[in-house]
């Protein structure tokens, strides 16, 4: 049986390397958007990710101000994090945030190169938070030690 995580272990992990999963509710008449994206997150804060303002996705979040994400790992032991709260529209990225997430999900090397081909493109994004209120998580680390 995979073991819940404790509040530590699951905030380390939503801030690792992962792409999430994001999901917004979209009609009584349709399944939620579910959509891939990058995001940032900080131990005990709010999920942060960027978006077009003009996007399905940001219409939706702007409708209902809540959202879910998920993050896994793909590679054995398989672990999950899924969060749930309430979603805040925070404005236009500053470069030192577009910075910070080329150098999480591409390293300091090839981060560097994308933040910089790309730093004075005209952006149509912005951020949104997410502020975690509900989570559920599993780890199947202990299942796959007794295998």
């Amino acid at each position: 049986m995979p073991k819940v995580m404790s509040p530590e272990e699951r905030m380390a992990f939503l801030a690792g390397v992962h792409v999430g999963v994001l999901s917004v509710s979209a009609g009584a008449d349709r399944g939620p958007l579910t959509v891939p994206l990058w995001y940032r997150y900080e131990p005990g804060g709010s999920v942060w990710f960027v978006t077009s303002p003009r996007s399905r996705k940001a219409l939706l979040i702007q409708t209902t101000g809540r959202a879910s994400l998920c993050v896994q790992s793909e590679d054995l032991p398989y672990r999950y994090v899924t969060v749930e709260g309430p979603v805040a529209e925070i404005g236009a990225p500053d470069a030192a945030w577009q910075r910070s997430l080329c150098h999480h999900y591409l390293g300091p090397d090839l981060g560097e190169q994308v933040f910089e081909a790309f730093k004075d493109a005209p952006l149509d994004e912005v951020v949104f938070a997410l502020a975690p209120q509900r989570w559920t998580s599993s780890d199947y680390s202990e299942d796959f030690a007794r295998a």
